[in-house]
């Protein structure tokens, strides 16, 4: 049983849920939630206990130094909650941590169970895929559902996806199963800039995610972090003629694509976001328009379970890494064949790849939700 002691009631709760490894490339999603933690001034309320889902050789716990004394974090998923202030308060939960190793039916569930006790409307998942799509355009973000019905009245995409998945896939599934309203919000990362971090992608997940749930989301540095990103990778791709070659080709590719929509939903979709951010919305001061243009405690045994960050638990700033030579299809591009991208450990093949690299059937940013969890 879940005792949430200390958790006042919500206001029309939403939650919104991203984890690092597989579905989270560029680190773009699981970043998304951290800003939203940081910027709202989260409070850590529960932790699933590491023990049950992570294999601690694939994740290791990491040990850091406080005032001389030596702790451990453990790799976990961590729940907090923010207010969101204004005329019309609304709170969320947010989940962030680590696509688990193992049990991810009984993983889903205890998520779920957060979910019922605190009365949650809707559940918000991010994530991120590489695909085929250049640095230089509006970050793609597509907004996809299981629930046909919720795709009709929040112009959604139903999801049609047939393949392997990961967690994001199997929470919405679990999630529609349980009755509970559920959303995948999915941002398409360059195959061949896939290093972390990726603030443009990051921005993006948060400007579709207001969009969504009616709130301004502070912006902090992230649009000036964005602006840099997209510089400094313009700047490395113009040393190298087959990388600014194979650029352009890709933003002919995406121009032509998307010219039927120029003047369209998504011309409606800025409008009413400007409406919104000068109308004084809830959640931050008028300006600071973020565009896509733009740039563990797991309380379990022992006394290592009580820590609920460590060093470098916020996202990392760095320098956009070098963009590589195109070369043959690369074992992470979901979004079609391309120069294959640079991945970290935890980066395995995003929705639409097989576990050996190779493309499944029905490529695409939504997940199938019938996959075994151990």
């Amino acid at each position: 049983m879940i005792e949430l002691e200390g958790v006042p009631e919500l206001i029309d709760p939403v939650m919104v849920a991203a984890f690092e490894g597989w579905n989270d490339a560029g680190d773009a999603a699981s970043t998304a939630v951290g800003h939203l933690d940081r910027e709202w001034k989260g409070e850590v309320f529960a932790a699933l206990d590491a023990e049950d889902y992570y294999d601690f050789q694939v994740n290791r716990p990491t040990v850091w130094l406080d005032g001389g004394a030596r702790k451990i974090v453990w790799p976990t998923t961590r729940l907090s909650v923010v207010r969101v202030g204004g005329e019309k308060p609304r709170d969320l939960v947010l989940v962030r941590g680590i696509e688990p190793s193992m049990r991810w039916r009984s993983f889903c569930n205890e998520i779920l169970g957060f979910a019922h006790e605190l009365g949650v409307e809707m559940v918000v998942i991010l994530g991120a895929l590489l695909g085929d799509t250049p640095h230089t355009r509006p970050v793609p973000v597509s907004g996809v559902t299981s629930d046909a019905d919720l795709a009709r009245t929040m112009d959604l995409e139903e999801t049609r996806y047939e393949g392997p998945t990961g967690i994001v896939g199997i929470l919405q599934e679990a999630c529609t199963h349980a009755g509970v309203p559920a959303v995948s919000l999915w941002a398409a990362v360059p195959h061949y800039v896939s290093q972390p971090p990726n603030p443009k992608a990051t921005l993006a997940l948060l400007n579709r995610l207001e969009d969504l749930i009616g709130l301004r989301i502070p912006l902090g540095e992230l649009a000036e972090d964005a602006r840099a990103w997209q510089l400094g990778v313009d700047q490395l791709a113009a040393e190298d003629s087959e990388v600014a070659e194979y650029v352009q080709s890709l933003e002919e590719a995406r121009d032509t694509a998307e010219l039927p929509e120029a003047s369209g939903e998504a011309i409606a979709r800025e409008f009413e976001r400007y409406l919104r951010r000068r109308d004084g919305g809830p959640g931050q001061a008028p300006g600071g328009h973020a565009t896509e243009t733009g740039s563990g405690t797991g309380e379990g045994p022992g006394p290592y379970l009580r820590d609920t960050s460590g060093p470098g638990s916020g996202p990392g700033r760095g320098k956009p890494p070098r963009a590589p030579r195109p070369g043959p299809p690369g074992p992470e591009s979901s979004a079609g064949p391309g120069p294959g991208p640079e991945s970290g450990p935890d980066k395995g093949p995003e929705p639409g790849a097989g576990p050996d690299g190779k493309p499944g059937p029905g490529s695409g940013p939504a997940d199938d939700g019938d996959s075994s969890d151990d």
